[in-house]
């Protein structure tokens, strides 16, 4: 998605006023879990939903 919108990691990391460290961690599926205020951040920055940036996978 974030490619769609031309946008690096640093400009959303700064729009979403999120440390690049976490914002990271959430892109490579390393996060455990995610708040929903950070989830509803990240898509209105990107303009897409949830199921455009979230994926299902089975341990």
């Amino acid at each position: 998605m974030m490619a769609k919108r031309k946008m690096s990691l640093n400009e959303l990391s700064e729009k979403v006023d999120l440390t690049l460290s976490n914002l990271s961690i959430l892109k490579t599926g390393k996060a455990k879990a995610i708040r929903f205020s950070t989830l509803e951040a990240i898509c209105k920055v990107l303009d897409c939903q949830p199921a455009d940036i979230l994926e299902y996978r089975e341990k």
